[in-house]
């Protein structure tokens, strides 16, 4: 145990309570994580149960239904119980600690995205959202994402960039979502793209609009093609992304 380990001693982010290290969990919010495990849809990581070998391909509803562009599609847990603490932890909380373990559990739902991608890179945040926060989660989950794949090479924190700061996406449909994200990402660098596989890395997942936005300008600008990987995924036909109960913490300014 480290001095500062000793000093502060380190928290649960979900109960409160002493773990033996930082970044660690309570036996109480471990097992309320809901890991997303066995058979799923190939485009968002959504449990499909019942699927077959050969249906490896399968869609779900809400994947067809809002006709996501990537081609691939993975996510590490649910966006409740303690997955959603989790997030907003990192997010609003200063937990950087906890950007090791996201980043384990996510590369363990898709180590075949991170060894096949040439270029990884995150949702950027506008500025004046960085300098509000300090940093952008999505860049430190994919940062850490490609140093476990022993993928450093391919980490592209750059590539893409937000060139006008939207409004919040709380509350809004996908349609309205979608028209809030008109011309706001750009591409640093059309070179890095031609015929490259790109790896799109954010933390949330909730109707895919920032993540099909970023997509289609990759596959427009010469990516050969894009997959996507979140930690967290929202059901978003079953409980819409209105935390009724965190109004005042913006949680998805700038998210999907």
């Amino acid at each position: 145990m480290s001095l500062l380990d000793l000093l502060l001693p380190p928290t649960c982010p979900v109960t409160g309570t002493e773990v033996t290290r930082q970044g660690a969990l309570s036996p109480e919010a471990w097992i309320d994580l809901a890991f997303l495990t066995g058979p799923r849809c190939a485009g968002c990581g959504q449990e499909v149960p019942g699927l077959t070998e050969a249906e490896h391909d399968f869609r779900c509803d809400t994947c067809r239904r809002y006709d996501h562009p990537w081609q691939r599609g993975r996510a590490a847990f649910r966006y409740e119980g303690t997955g959603r603490r989790l997030i907003l932890s990192l997010k609003h909380g200063d937990r950087l600690d906890l950007v090791p373990s996201i980043a384990r559990w996510m590369h363990a739902a898709g180590p075949e995205l991170v060894a096949e991608a040439d270029l990884v890179a995150p949702i950027p945040l506008h500025w004046s959202r960085m300098l509000k926060r300090r940093y952008n989660q999505s860049a430190e989950l994919a940062r850490h994402l490609c140093g476990i794949a022993g993928r450093r090479d391919a980490y592209a924190p750059g590539l893409l960039r937000r060139i006008r700061a939207t409004a919040s996406q709380d509350g809004k449909d996908r349609a309205a979502r979608v028209a809030n994200l008109a011309d706001a990402l750009a591409l640093t660098d059309t070179s890095r793209l031609q015929e490259k596989r790109v790896l799109l890395v954010d933390d949330v997942l909730t109707t895919g609009a920032t993540l099909a936005a970023a997509t289609n300008l990759c596959l427009e600008r010469g990516a050969a093609s894009v997959d996507v990987i979140v930690s967290a995924l929202v059901n978003f036909e079953e409980k819409p992304y209105v935390p009724a109960d965190t109004a005042s913490e913006d949680l998805s300014d700038e998210t999907d």
